[in-house]
C-alpha cells in the first residue's frame, strides 16, 4: 500500500550506503538531507494502528511502516482480543466497524479444566474473565490486521503521510548521539519528531535503544498455535451466532512444563494453542509441537474435534511476561514503545491479555506527542506517554504489586517446593475436598489472580490433583492424528531471501547453543528439517557435538534469540515466513 504521493518516492534521494546503521555517516555530517515526517510508526498491528488513527486524527502527518506484504502476515496470537470498561481506549472507540468487520466472533463463556490423565474437574470462570470487560472477540490476526491498515491507510493520507508495506525498520538513526529517526533496508533513512516501536515482540528499535534485552528465558511465555477448521462451530459447541467460548487446560497434560494450553472459538475455525514459560521448556527439554499434539489428541477435544482435523495454519511466537519486562519507563529521545516492543502483555494465572493494552498504549502515545508538541517541545512526548501509561492504571494491570509481593516468598525454590510437597500430601488433597465446593469461586477472584506465582503449583500440581480429586474421568476417545512437523512447516508460505540469513549463529557448542534444538517450536532432537539440529562431528579422531542452524523453516517467532548464542534479525521486508491466519 502506499499514498497517492508515494513516501517510497520521497525517501528515494538520500544516498543509503551513506549510513551505517543507527549512525550518522553522510559526508556532510548532517541529516537535514533525509526526508522528514512528523510521526513515524513501524508495525501495523493494533499497537501501531491505534496510535497512527489518534496521530491522523489530531493531524499529525504519519507514515507508517509494515514489514510484512500485507499488515498481519508476520503477527501471531491466541488470540482474544478485550476492551476493558476502565481503559482510555478501546479499539472500537478508533475503529467502531471494527466487530462487524473485523473480528471472529464474541466470546461469552470462559473455562478452565484441570486435568490428570484422562480425568478432568472443569470450572466456570466467566465472572473473572468479565471483571472489568465491555467486550471480548476472539480474532485472527491477518484478517484483523489487513482490515485495520486499510483504515489506517485511508486516514493518514490525509495528513500527507501514508502506509508502506514490505519496509523492514532495521535500526534507529543518530544525530551527535541524539535519535532522530528510523533507518530501513529497502528506502534511505526518515528523521521524524516521534518514533512509535510497534515492531512486536523481536523489536529491533527496543533493543537499538537498549530498552530491551534478550538475556533471561524466566521473562518469556512461548505460545505454539493450531488453527483448526470447523465449519460447524455453533452445533459442535452449541452456541448460537453472536456466542462463543474460550477453554482454558493446566495440570499433568504437559508433564512438568509451567504453562497451559488454549481453545477459542473463531467464525468457522478454531484456535487451539499452548503458552509455557520459556526458562521451563529449556529445562524440561520439552518440544514445543509435542506439547500441542498433547492437547489435541487429549479425549476432552474429541467431544469437539469429532475425528475430523484439517489444520489450516501452525504457528508460534515469544510473548513478553509483563511482570518483569513490562518497561516502566518505555520511551528514549523521540521514539517511545508501544504493545509487546514495550514488554506490554498482561499474563496472570488464567488472564492472559495483551492486544488491548497495545491499544491503549498506541492511543496514549500519540495522544502524549499531540500535547506536547501543542505546548512547543515535542521532546516530552515520552515522559508525558509514561506517566499516561502510570495515571490510567495500565502499569498496574502489567506490573501488579500484588504478584511483586507474592513472588518475593512464592517463587524461592525451597518455598516453592514445600507449597508442591503440601499440596499434592494427604493434609493437601483433604483440603482440597473440603474447600470443593469454593474453588471455583477461588478461581474467578481478580484479587487471587494478581498474586499467582510462577512455579508449578498452579499450573501443573494443584490442578492435576484438583482433578484426581474431584475430576471425573473424560468418556470417548479422540482419533485425531495432528499434522507431522515437516508436514506443518510444508504447509506454511515461505518467500526465502536465499543469500541473506536473518540468524547467524555465534556459539555452535551444545552447550552455549543446544536448547534451541527442544525449544525452537520447528526443530526437534530427531528432526532433520527444522532450524536446529544436534550433529556429532569427528575431527583427528575426536567427537564433539554442535548445533547447526538453517534459517528457511523459521517462523520468526525469536526463541532461539534467548536460548542460543545468536544474532538475530527480521528478515528484509516481506521476506521469511507468510502467516495466512496468524
Amino acid at each position: 500500500m502506499m499514498t497517492d504521493t508515494d513516501p517510497a518516492e520521497k525517501t528515494a534521494d538520500a544516498p543509503a550506503e551513506a549510513i551505517e546503521r543507527g549512525e550518522v555517516a553522510d559526508a556532510g555530517g548532517s541529516t537535514e538531507e533525509y526526508e522528514h515526517y512528523e510521526a513515524v510508526v513501524v508495525g501495523c498491528g493494533p499497537g501501531g494502528a491505534a496510535a497512527a488513527a489518534t496521530l491522523a486524527r489530531n493531524g499529525v502527518e504519519t507514515l507508517v511502516l509494515e514489514r510484512g506484504v500485507d499488515a498481519g502476515s508476520k503477527n501471531v496470537s491466541g488470540g482474544l482480543l478485550y476492551a476493558e470498561e476502565s481503559a482510555p481506549y478501546t479499539i472500537d472507540d478508533l475503529f467502531p466497524d471494527f466487530r462487524q468487520q473485523a473480528a471472529e466472533r464474541p466470546i461469552t463463556d470462559y473455562y478452565l479444566h484441570n486435568v490428570a490423565g484422562n480425568k478432568v474437574k472443569t470450572f466456570d470462570i466467566t465472572n473473572l474473565h468479565e471483571h472489568d470487560t465491555e467486550w471480548s472477540d476472539a480474532v485472527l490476526r491477518r484478517r484483523m490486521d489487513s482490515w485495520l491498515a486499510e483504515r489506517v491507510h485511508e486516514m493518514t493520507r490525509e495528513t500527507g503521510g501514508g502506509l508502506l508495506t514490505e519496509v523492514r525498520v532495521n535500526g534507529l538513526l543518530r544525530d551527535g548521539g541524539e535519535i532522530v529517526g528510523v533507518t530501513c533496508d529497502e528506502l534511505d533513512p526518515i528523521r521524524a519528531d516521534l518514533i512509535v516501536a510497534a515492531d512486536g515482540v523481536n523489536s529491533e528499535l527496543a533493543r537499538d535503544a537498549g530498552l530491551m534485552d534478550w538475556e533471561e528465558p524466566e521473562e518469556w511465555f512461548q505460545g505454539v498455535k493450531a488453527v483448526v477448521d470447523l465449519p460447524d462451530v455453533d452445533d459442535r459447541f452449541d452456541i448460537g451466532e453472536e456466542e462463543g467460548e474460550a477453554h482454558l487446560f493446566s495440570g499433568d497434560l504437559f508433564e512438568d512444563v509451567r504453562g497451559g494450553g488454549f481453545l477459542y472459538t473463531n467464525a468457522e475455525s478454531l484456535s487451539i494453542g499452548t503458552v509455557f514459560h520459556l526458562d521451563s521448556l529449556v529445562a524440561e527439554e520439552a518440544e514445543p509441537h509435542e506439547l500441542l499434539d498433547a492437547l489435541l489428541t487429549h479425549p476432552l477435544l474429541g467431544e469437539w474435534l469429532d475425528g475430523e482435523y484439517h489444520e489450516r495454519e501452525y504457528s508460534a511466537k515469544l510473548v513478553p511476561d509483563s511482570k518483569k519486562v513490562a518497561n516502566p519507563e518505555p520511551h528514549e529521545g523521540r521514539l517511545v514503545l508501544v504493545g509487546d516492543a514495550g514488554g506490554q502483555m498482561q499474563a496472570q494465572g488464567p488472564i492472559i491479555k495483551g492486544m488491548n493494552h497495545a491499544v491503549t498504549a498506541g492511543a496514549l502515545a500519540a495522544e502524549a506527542f499531540v500535547e506536547a508538541r501543542s505546548r512547543g517541545d515535542a521532546s516530552l512526548a515520552g515522559e508525558r506517554y509514561a506517566k499516561r501509561l502510570r495515571d490510567e492504571g495500565v502499569m498496574a494491570k502489567l506490573r501488579p504489586r500484588r504478584y511483586e509481593a507474592a513472588s518475593v516468598l512464592g517463587e524461592r525454590a525451597p518455598v516453592a517446593n514445600l507449597t508442591d510437597r503440601l499440596v499434592d500430601s494427604r493434609v493437601g488433597r483433604t483440603g482440597i475436598r473440603a474447600l470443593s465446593g469454593q474453588l471455583e469461586r477461588l478461581y474467578s477472584s481478580p484479587y487471587l489472580s494478581m498474586m499467582v506465582p510462577d512455579t508449578a503449583t498452579p499450573y501443573v500440581t494443584l490442578p492435576a490433583t484438583i482433578a484426581e480429586e474431584l475430576g471425573e474421568p473424560v468418556e470417548g476417545e479422540n482419533d485425531v492424528e495432528p499434522p507431522s512437523l515437516a508436514d506443518r512447516i510444508g504447509d506454511l508460505t515461505y518467500d526465502t531471501d536465499v543469500g541473506n540469513p536473518h540468524i547467524e549463529l555465534l556459539d555452535s557448542s551444545v552447550e552455549a547453543s543446544g536448547a534451541a534444538v527442544t525449544a525452537c517450536p520447528v526443530s526437534a532432537r530427531d528432526f532433520g528439517g527444522g532450524c536446529y539440529r544436534e550433529e556429532v562431528v569427528k575431527t583427528n579422531g575426536d567427537e564433539k557435538r554442535v548445533v547447526s542452524l538453517d534459517t528457511q523453516p523459521c517462523v520468526e517467532c525469536g526463541t532461539c534469540a534467548v536460548v542460543a548464542d545468536t544474532r538475530w534479525e527480521h528478515p528484509r521486508g516481506g521476506k521469511g515466513v507468510e502467516f495466512r491466519e496468524g
